[in-house]
């Protein structure tokens, strides 16, 4: 049986544990998405609370990727010295730190709000927001940038980069034939469709060197009528880890990436069966996301097999030091709900906070 708590490798990375923190947009950014000074307390504080890895909030690699207000960005190197400043937090307190690279092409709210037209994989007619197919060079231009960003991580003194293929984004799309109708090299067979991660992660590659970890979400199945086949999903899995993915975080493409639970019922880790069956496909450390809230569930996952690694996302919202309680012996569950008041609000323009522990203790005044 895997101990939990002993140090963990992905390619040349030792994590102090198996535990990560999945990536979580917090809105701490300011409108240029540069870091604040709420950033660092944020990552500070996570870095102090006795996880492994770290995986950032996502990060835009483009204007036009940019997926909602106050998200981070890695689209120029007037970014680097605030994201170095995560980085440090982060290992101040012992934990290493990813950062999550994203472009979210149609998805994007922000690009809509703003009254741009944004980039999509393909036309779809029945969808009212402005877009308009991307040409060859738009493609090109997106794999340049995600390579750009990338190598700004390393600058910042990232430990390593995971791409954002999942939860509808752009890589999502061209993955997805729900979403990618096209008739040339981009789209049809899984063969074309999965040329974009293809092709990306060997630019990335090639820009950040040979060791340096590269690791991704990656929405295995959509959740959508008509939309990516688990099948289809192991294989596109397959064929990344052969381009040079180090670690696979398991998620949904287009569908639910999180679900909201009620008082009573049991713990579901939702994606479990998913990451079990990316584990049997491939070589590489996987790690499982999704309504885990008990130590006693992230052993069964680990000890069973069906992952390497597990991650949690709003668990750390409420308790960011949840994972340094359960190693000094006091293992309950994690105090989360799953009421994902916390997504809620933050869409509405309010800071990252559990409304749940705020109403039973005022938290300080951290900016988070």
């Amino acid at each position: 049986m895997a101990n939990l708590f002993e140090p963990f490798s992905i390619g040349r990375l030792e994590l102090r544990n198996r535990f990560v923190r999945s990536a979580t947009w917090d809105a701490t950014a300011n409108s240029s998405g540069a870091v604040t000074d709420d950033s660092v307390a944020l990552y500070r504080q996570l870095g102090s609370g006795g996880v492994g890895l770290i995986v950032t909030g996502f990060a835009f690699v483009s204007p036009l990727g940019q997926a909602v207000h106050h998200q981070y960005g890695v689209h120029t190197d007037d970014m680097i010295p605030g994201l170095r400043r995560l980085v440090n937090a982060a290992h101040h307190g012992g934990a290493k730190i990813a950062l999550q690279i994203a472009h979210a092409g149609i998805g994007s709210e922000y690009i809509q709000q703003i009254g741009l037209t944004a980039l999509a994989v393909s036309r779809i007619p029945k969808l009212s927001r402005v877009h308009r197919e991307m040409t060859n060079e738009d493609i090109e231009a997106i794999i340049s940038d995600f390579a750009s960003a990338a190598l700004r991580a390393v600058e910042a003194g990232f430990d390593a980069v995971q791409f954002h293929g999942a939860h509808g984004y752009l890589m999502s799309q061209f993955i997805s034939p729900r979403f990618n109708h096209r008739t040339d090299q981009w789209g049809g067979d899984l063969g074309n469709r999965i040329r974009f991660h293809l092709d990306l992660i060997t630019r990335v590659r090639h820009t950040v060197g040979g060791h340096f970890p590269l690791m991704i979400k990656f929405g295995v199945q959509d959740d959508k009528e008509s939309g990516l086949s688990l099948s289809e999903g192991l294989k596109a899995a397959e064929l990344i880890v052969e381009k040079g993915i180090d670690a696979i975080e398991v998620s949904v493409g287009f569908g639910a990436a999180i679900r909201v639970m009620v008082a009573g019922d049991p713990e579901q880790a939702y994606f479990r069966d998913w990451a079990a069956a990316v584990k049997q496909a491939v070589s590489v450390p996987v790690i499982a996301v999704g309504g885990i809230r008990s130590l006693e569930m992230a052993r069964s996952i680990v000890d069973s097999g069906d992952a390497d690694l597990v991650s949690m996302c709003r668990p750390f919202v409420r308790e960011p030091n949840l994972i340094a309680r359960w190693q000094r012996g006091e293992q309950g569950n994690a105090k989360c709900i799953s009421c994902s008041k916390c997504m809620s609000s933050i869409a509405k323009g309010s800071p990252l906070v559990c409304e749940e522990e705020y109403r039973l203790i005022k938290r300080p005044n951290t900016g988070v």
